[in-house]
């Protein structure tokens, strides 16, 4: 009802009140039923419920659980996204990312589809969700999804029931993946309802509510469960290294002591029992402590977690070994751990990247190591690390959790004035420091303020540092380390191969000339790397930039500069002719200044396109320069870089 449609009609003291009273009482009581509200007397209030689908959901929950147990299984996994800030980018990454190559039967790119449109632009989705506070993402995967040959009926099913259910009409997209073994549809939800307010769902309805609608369509579409069908499925989990549904019932048996008696008179159950029970405890999880008694290991569950998730990702590492022609020994894959001593950098080709948690937007690489080992390893969000092709040469190193120099010198001043730190204390405490230096150790105690106000910061600002101040870096340390655990850095964007004969400076000859080359093992990518610097050599002595002298390759002192400076003189050739601009070229002591129209990928590394009104430019790339494409930028070349002013003023914040 809209506002201006209420019209009170008072009554009689004492009396029933009016008709339309009454009515207007029974909507109010309905829509509180829908939203998941309860009588006061319901009992504990736990927030379960709060918001729209809350009655459903607990409707769901008090079904025949005979009904309940024959339905088909359906995974349901839910994220909620604030789009403040960076979100909104994040949003369309997802996007993007959700519609890559090779998710649907043919290996073509996903395509988004609505209630209405089998094809939809995901900009203008994110277009229309300009200014929304939030967005839900859902991932619903049906165990015999494999039977679907088109899950777009069943996805528009379950958001019509769910737009029922939450009282709403939705603003939905959805794509359907069918990449891996168990097809599933991503679906993302706008966070508005049909009258332009924030959409709040009830945390019950988005737990198991949505899972429960999903089953019943699902079950409808293929029929309920068989006792064939059931008996299948629980004989294979009997064997299975995984936390299954047959550990869920043992762990709901145990009694108050941890013990576990099996007995049961259903004679398959009883057998399913005691099977699992003996599959634990070869596996040291459960040990028979008398006749038809048994006690669980009190770390059974996440065990187990560990356990599969471990073999999932072994599976996922062979899928793509084979698919890409590597043949790996099972004792050279392995999965980069952090848990226990510091690990230390790999350097190696990316044989895939992918996703590690399609819903949290967790992102892994696959990378075949110069040591002979291939790593699995997880980089957090995926917005994090920028585009890493098949085949480029990277180098990946474990985040840093420990406090920095930088926080070691803010509580030495800090404990010599007090508990007092500014940036006057700071000069006055080392008269060798500069006020840039002093302000690096400012923006550093913000940083840790926004994120875990485990900082606070006077008006005239003074910071307070507490005696645990370190302890509280570390925390902070952590918890970044946990959404970016590695940073990549791309050592090469060219293939291994495709570096053997290219006339530029590669990495191949960073490492022949370096004072500290990778180690390299005589296997795996070790192997294909020293292959390869053996048949470069032979190129750059033909090239006369190298000689063989008495069993030894002696390099000429300037020859990745020429290398350098070849592909450079290349490049800018093509760039000329497509800008119609003359390249200039920009020497050490030079005042560069222009437009930053793009990068460009060289051998040798990123370049910044600098364009002036008849001519452009290529200097060094800096990762500062990704938020002004297309404004004006100066700097000066120098020996090491560039270093450079961002924007039109005279003066302003310079990056070296």
């Amino acid at each position: 009802m809209k506002d201006d449609e209420f019209r009170p009609k008072l009554g009689k003291i004492r009396s029933g009140g009016s008709k339309a009273g009454k009515r207007y009482a029974n909507q109010l009581l309905a829509a509180i039923n829908r939203a998941g509200g309860t009588h006061p007397r319901g009992g504990r209030f736990t927030g379960s419920r709060t918001g729209r689908g809350g009655a459903a959901a607990a409707l769901l929950r008090s079904r025949d659980r005979y009904a309940a147990f024959r339905q088909r299984r359906v995974m349901v996994k839910a994220r909620f996204v604030r789009l403040s800030g960076k979100g909104v980018d994040g949003a369309r990454a997802h996007l993007r990312y959700i519609q890559r190559d090779g998710v649907t039967r043919e290996g073509e790119p996903g395509e988004l589809y609505s209630a209405e449109k089998d094809r939809v632009d995901g900009r203008e989705f994110v277009g229309r969700a300009d200014g929304d506070r939030h967005q839900f993402r859902f991932i619903v995967a049906p165990e015999d999804g494999i039977q679907y040959d088109d899950l777009r009926p069943l996805t528009r099913s379950l958001m019509a029931q769910m737009e029922e259910d939450l009282g709403t009409k939705l603003d939905w997209v959805a794509v359907d993946h069918f990449n891996t073994g168990h097809p599933h549809t991503h679906i993302i939800v706008r966070g508005k309802d049909d009258r332009g307010e924030n959409l709040v769902i009830a945390r019950e309805y988005i737990s198991s509510g949505i899972r429960e609608r999903a089953a019943e369509l699902v079950s409808l579409d293929l029929g309920p469960r068989t006792d064939r069908e059931i008996e299948l499925r629980l004989r294979r989990e009997m064997e299975q290294e995984r936390f299954t549904s047959i550990d869920r019932q043992l762990l709901r048996m145990r009694e108050d002591d941890g013990s576990v008696s099996p007995a049961d008179r259903d004679a398959f159950r009883q057998t399913l029992h005691q099977g699992r029970l003996r599959k634990l405890e070869r596996m040291g999880l459960a040990e028979e402590t008398g006749p038809g008694r048994w006690r669980l290991n009190d770390d059974l569950e996440p065990t187990l977690r560990r356990m599969g998730e471990h073999g999932d990702i072994i599976k996922t590492m062979h899928r793509e070994l084979t698919g890409k022609g590597l043949v790996r020994s099972a004792a050279d894959c392995v999965i980069h751990d952090r848990s226990g001593e510091p690990a230390q950098p790999v350097v190696g080709r990316i044989v895939a990247r992918g996703l590690a948690d399609e819903i949290k937007d967790r992102h892994y690489l696959i990378v075949d190591g110069v040591d002979g080992r291939t790593r699995y390893i997880d980089i957090g969000r995926g917005e994090a690390t920028e585009p890493t092709p098949d085949g480029c040469i990277v180098r990946v190193t474990p985040s840093n959790a420990e406090p920095r120099q930088v926080d070691r010198t803010v509580v030495e001043i800090a404990a010599a004035n007090d508990g007092r730190y500014n940036i006057d204390t700071h000069l006055k405490h080392d008269p060798s420091a500069t006020e840039g230096f002093a302000e690096t150790h400012v923006r550093r105690l913000e940083a840790i303020r926004r994120a875990t106000n485990g900082v606070e910061r006077e008006p005239d600002g003074t910071w307070i540092i507490t005696p645990d101040h370190l302890e509280r870096v570390a925390e902070y340390e952590r918890q970044r380390a946990k959404a970016v655990p590695v940073t990549v850095d791309k050592l090469s964007s060219l293939k291994l191969e495709s570096q053997v004969g290219f006339d530029g400076a590669t990495w191949i000859d960073r490492e022949l000339v370096s004072d500290k080359p990778e180690p390299l093992q005589d296997s795996g990518f070790g192997r294909d790397v020293r292959e390869a610097q053996a048949r470069r050599r032979q190129w750059l002595i033909a090239e006369g930039l190298a000689r063989e002298e008495q069993d030894r390759i002696l390099y000429r002192a300037n020859m990745l500069a020429v290398l350098r400076q070849r592909e450079l003189i290349r490049v800018a050739g093509q760039l000329a002719e497509e800008l119609s601009l003359s390249y200039a070229e920009a020497r050490p002591g030079d005042r560069v200044k222009g437009t930053l129209r793009r990068s460009v990928e060289l051998a040798s590394g990123k370049y910044a396109v600098i364009q002036k009104s008849r001519e452009f430019t290529l200097v060094p790339w800096r990762p500062v320069l990704d938020r002004h494409i297309g404004n004006q930028v100066t700097g000066v070349m120098r020996e090491e870089g560039i270093s450079w002013t961002i924007g039109r003023q005279r003066s302003g914040p310079s990056v070296s």
